[in-house]
């Protein structure tokens, strides 16, 4: 009874610490696909913001173009997102 018990313990042992790995490589690798997005956002908007000031005339195109920007660039740590789900859960 011992001998199954301790095989049945190690196997969960193995199926925990499998998932545990999986959720942290998935949350580093979703780290990592999130840097970039982030890193183009902040480009974006301090070149917005220097525009502006530097034409505060063309404020409100400049302003819909950066909002535009965003919204792509978002997207991609979205996508990043998605495909982070489907590789944990599929």
């Amino acid at each position: 009874m011992s001998i199954l018990a301790q095989a049945a313990a190690a196997t969960a042992d193995k199926a925990t610490q499998q998932a545990i790995a999986g959720a942290t490589n998935a949350g580093m690798a979703y780290g990592l696909a999130a840097i970039g997005p982030g890193i183009g956002i902040g480009y974006l908007v301090g070149q917005s913001v220097q525009a502006m000031a530097r034409q505060p005339e063309a404020a409100g195109m400049v302003r819909t173009t950066m909002f535009l920007g965003i919204a792509f660039t978002e997207a991609l740590a979205l996508i990043g997102f998605v495909v982070f789900i489907l590789l944990k859960f599929v």
